[in-house]
């Protein structure tokens, strides 16, 4: 018997919404139908001006949710039209796994919280949505791994294991989104997975190629080729002490903003744009590399996913740097890199739906297995 999920996920990037409709009824998944829709400038300057503090936040901030559910609400109506087609019912979708766009993202304890616990924020509003799509909607996937002591992220270790395990190789999965995440996947089933960000992916590079050239992203890595990485200015970015912290970690535009690079950057003002882009391309690819070296180190795979996966120089840096390793996108593993996020919330709103954990806690460092995520019925 069919079963469909719909995963819909947007980014670090802020470039948009991404959502597959997948069947999982089968011994391994298929992605039935993919839709995407970009987040036009005004509101991803809205988005942008939410990851710092701003007057009138809290309203911003919940109407920022609004739009968020609406424009996901697009992307389920595009998905269930394409589903129609394909002779499935929108009342045969059990649930939407909508991840939210996260605004916020403060997992480590700190002494003035309740309990000493973090946070970490996603806009969405997914009552709203499931009002606009009539179908039944997983949410707030983070917070229960947070409550739990754990880091909240990454998530998609988990489904990266379902997905991308061998039972005879370690494989290394590598998600290039706004930042780069990494999981380790042993041959052994029984042992572990392991997963943490490795730093900025794409975030650092989108914003300077915005700023300077007025383009969202440098495309293929064109500009970044054209210039030179700088040595003096590559040390003091990898001098950030989160490169060093050991696992379970993450991070996200908290840290690694344009404002932390605004303040990198005070003595290199003379340095020509093309040679910074190159060397923050550097730092995306060298941070992963170690990452990759540090903690899978028997792995001959290194599977990319996400936006970063479409940029050819980046890919070849990271190539040149493992060279032990078969560096390829995920589209050579069954998934396309754009689908492979929005296909992990899918698989988590049918792990919650199932009462199953959706956390890995060798990952995020959580008390425990834990069901994720909240249940907003149709």
């Amino acid at each position: 018997m069919a079963e469909y999920y719909i995963g819909l996920m947007s980014g670090t990037s802020l470039d948009g919404v991404d959502g597959v409709l997948v069947d999982f009824s089968g011994s391994t998944l298929q992605v039935l139908a993919q839709a995407s829709m970009p987040f036009d400038a005004v509101f991803k300057a809205e988005l942008l001006a939410l990851n710092s503090p701003s007057h009138n936040e809290l309203h911003r901030a919940a109407q920022v949710g609004n739009q968020i559910a609406a424009a996901y609400a697009q992307v389920a109506s595009d998905l269930c039209q394409q589903a129609n087609s394909l002779g499935v019912d929108a009342v045969d979708i059990l649930a939407i796994g909508a991840h939210g766009q996260t605004v916020r993202h403060q997992p480590h304890r700190v002494s003035d919280a309740a309990h000493g616990a973090g946070y970490t924020l996603q806009l969405g509003n997914p009552a709203l949505l499931a009002e606009l799509t009539g179908i039944t909607v997983v949410a707030d996937f983070r917070s229960r791994d947070v409550a739990a002591g754990g880091q909240g992220a990454p998530l998609v270790p988990a489904f990266h294991r379902h997905v991308f395990a061998q039972a005879d190789a370690m494989v290394a999965v590598l998600n290039l989104g706004g930042i780069a995440n990494l999981s380790v996947l042993p041959a052994n089933a029984a042992s572990p997975v392991l997963g943490f960000d490795c730093g900025p992916g794409n975030v650092l590079m989108d914003a300077w190629c915005l700023k300077h050239t007025g383009q969202p992203y440098d495309t293929a890595g064109a500009w970044a080729a054209s210039g030179r990485c700088l040595p003096d200015l590559l040390t003091l970015l990898q001098s950030e002490p989160y490169f060093v912290q050991p696992p379970p970690k993450s991070t996200g535009r908290d840290l690694f903003s344009l404002t932390w690079l605004t303040d990198k950057l005070r003595d290199f003002s003379a340095a020509r744009p093309q040679d910074i882009q190159n060397t923050l391309t550097e730092l995306t690819a060298s941070s992963c590399v170690q990452s990759v070296t540090s903690y899978a180190n028997d792995s001959k795979s290194l599977v990319v996913s996400g936006g970063g996966a479409f940029n050819d120089y980046l890919m070849q840096r990271l190539q040149e740097g493992l060279p032990g390793v078969l560096v390829s996108t995920s589209d050579q593993h069954g998934l396309p890199p754009l689908e492979v996020e929005a296909a992990a919330f899918a698989w988590l709103a049918r792990q919650t739906m199932r009462h199953l954990p959706g956390n890995l806690p060798s990952v995020t460092g959580a008390a425990g297995l834990r069901i994720l995520g909240a249940i907003y019925p149709a």
